[in-house]
């Protein structure tokens, strides 16, 4: 399906997007002059964009065209990727970064909302394998970003390729993506299905309580990603080139997703999200604890993104929408979008912080081994029995 294999080009584009701005951050601080705090927070700001963008975009899907979000979101966030190469200094920079956060934050929901509604039956194997795309932008973002930088000599040269690359395929999008894919609405058998078993808010205890565990995993993940190359350059003094490498094995482990949304379709979404967390907690005790090797910080970096990308992203959003009621799927996606990213939008400060106040050991332990634990708690108030189950076959 042509329509459907852009929209999820766009989406790997949208990743490149965002793990570009990270390997480049050594050489952007360089420029401008920024400090680590400033760098850190620069680092996630776009996140703040796509925290603003999730619940009014939920509300957008449930009543107005998701194929019209989808193209003006990939347009948004193309705008915004290649104005970062213009800015003159901290804040414009910043506002770049939100704005370009803005249009990813649509698209995120949009698209989610698309597949859980079009993939109905198995939605966490359909986010898996969105999430697969997403990986490969992760791998390629960095590698390709740090390469094109090389080959032009400016780390401006990737901001504006990989933009112009996201408007071309909005404007694609516009003509070939059909609305049958984007809105479809529930199959029949969700429809006929009885869902008198789960509360009639989309905002109740199960959906709280997965928000709070997405909010913890944002601050866990982006405080990890963000800096991550920053770590493996100033504190195990890897090269600018080293650093992209381990960073994009954060993709490869991503592409795992599609096993990780596969076992969110047949067993217990809290318990394995518990489990996903406890390995996130133990990957970072490998990653901040020990004086590793470039060979085994990319091991590590591809577990991390098994747990962090693969697993806890995927199963967070896919939850999130069985939490609900099926008229629902919209605004339970854009309250995904928002509690992730709220916090992935500080999460860089955060960790820049406790960096300059403990060091990189002490922080990676207090912010990506120990903070987990405080989204294990918020999962135990999760009432599987609530979830929507997967439609009955008629027998009549």
């Amino acid at each position: 399906m042509t329509g459907f294999a852009v929209l999820i080009l766009s989406y790997l584009v949208n990743a490149m997007d965002r793990q570009v701005f990270f390997p480049l951050l050594p050489s952007i601080r360089s420029e401008y002059g920024f400090s680590l705090t400033e760098g850190g927070s620069l680092a996630t700001s776009f996140t703040l964009g796509m925290a603003v963008a999730g619940l009014p975009a939920g509300y957008l899907l449930d009543r107005f065209s998701r194929k019209t979000v989808l193209v003006v979101s990939i347009m948004i966030y193309s705008l915004g990727t290649m104005a970062t190469a213009l800015a003159g200094g901290f804040a414009e920079m910043a506002a770049y970064r939100v704005v370009s956060g803005v249009g990813e934050g649509m698209q995120s929901a949009a698209l989610f909302a698309v597949i859980g509604t079009y993939f109905f039956h198995r939605r966490g194997l359909a986010f898996g394998g969105t999430a697969v795309a997403f990986g490969t932008g992760v791998i390629l973002g960095p590698l390709v970003g740090v390469h094109l930088a090389t080959l032009f000599q400016s780390w401006r040269a990737p901001f504006v390729l990989f933009g112009a690359t996201g408007a071309a395929l909005a404007v694609i999008a516009l003509f070939v993506v059909s609305r049958r894919l984007t809105e479809r609405a529930e199959s029949h058998e969700a429809t006929i299905a009885t869902h008198d078993h789960m509360p009639a808010s989309p905002y109740n205890r199960n959906s709280i309580a997965l928000a709070a565990s997405s909010a913890v995993s944002g601050l866990v993940v982006y405080g990890f990603l963000g800096l991550y190359p920053t770590f493996l350059i100033s504190h195990l003094h890897y090269t600018t080139a080293q650093a992209a490498l381990a960073a994009s094995f954060v993709g490869y482990g991503g592409m795992l997703a599609l096993v990780a949304g596969w076992l969110g379709d047949r067993v217990n979404q809290r318990t394995l999200l518990m489990v996903t967390y406890l390995g996130v907690s133990a990957t970072s005790l490998l990653v901040y604890q020990t004086q590793a090797t470039i060979g085994w910080q990319c091991l590590f970096a591809s577990l991390m993104g098994f747990f962090a990308v693969g697993s806890l992203y995927t199963n967070h959003n896919s939850a999130m929408q069985r939490a609900v009621r099926p008229e629902h799927v919209g605004r339970a996606s854009g309250l995904f979008i928002s509690s992730y990213y709220t916090s992935s939008a500080f999460s860089g400060l955060l960790f820049a912080a406790l960096v300059n106040h403990l060091g990189w050991r002490q922080a990676g332990m207090w912010q990506v081994t120990l903070l987990p634990l405080l989204a294990i708690l918020a999962l135990t108030f999760v009432h599987a029995p609530h979830f929507i189950a997967a439609p009955r076959r008629r027998t009549d």
